[in-house]
């Protein structure tokens, strides 16, 4: 009897040990999640540039306050007056933290 109450508690302890070390992996895991999508919104005829311009905001829980995310921005900050390429870039973390980026190519 006494020796199958020792296997009992030697197991829930190696249980215990094991569930530590899958919820660290676990936690870990979910702690580096995130996403990035770019995708591209427009081109056109004018040729590819060596200039880029970016514009970009943060919003947190899909609240967004004085993000500036737009092309005219982007384009002002890359100094381009002829736009080639735009293309749009959001960043998730855990659905917490946005970023909303704008990246505008030309000349």
């Amino acid at each position: 009897m006494r020796a199958r109450l020792f296997y009992a508690l030697h197991l829930m302890s190696r249980l215990n040990k094991d569930m530590k070390r899958i919820l660290t992996v676990l936690a870990i895991a979910v702690l580096g999640a995130s996403c990035s999508i770019t995708t591209p919104v427009a081109a056109t005829s004018n040729p590819i540039g060596s200039k880029v311009g970016t514009s970009s905001g943060r919003c947190y829980f899909n609240i967004c306050r004085n993000v500036d995310a737009s092309v005219l921005t982007a384009a002002q900050n890359g100094n381009i007056t002829k736009i080639s390429t735009v293309d749009y870039k959001v960043k998730n973390i855990l659905g917490i933290v946005y970023t909303h980026e704008c990246i505008v190519t030309g000349e």
